[in-house]
């Protein structure tokens, strides 16, 4: 299991009723670990939609998960 500590933002901080936490995860990749949470919290936003970033870095949807990783869901900005 890795621990990596999530913060969210916008529609998907209303939807997990937080703004952050902490996780022990099996999952392998950012994409697998979004899917988790999807079925954990109902997000209804798919991954193809928003932007990741890790350790305030944008990264890639396969890239591995690493132990004590800052992970950020970003999801796309409305407004007029």
């Amino acid at each position: 299991m890795i621990l990596v500590h999530l913060q969210y933002y916008a529609q998907l901080r209303e939807q997990a009723g937080m703004s952050g936490e902490q996780v022990n995860t099996a999952a392998s990749s950012l994409r697998e670990l979004y899917e988790e949470l999807r079925l954990r919290r109902g997000f209804s936003l798919a991954a193809e939609v928003l932007k990741v970033a890790v350790n305030a870095q944008f990264s890639a949807w396969d890239r591995p998960l690493r132990d004590g990783d800052t992970i950020v869901f970003i999801p796309p900005v409305a407004g007029g």
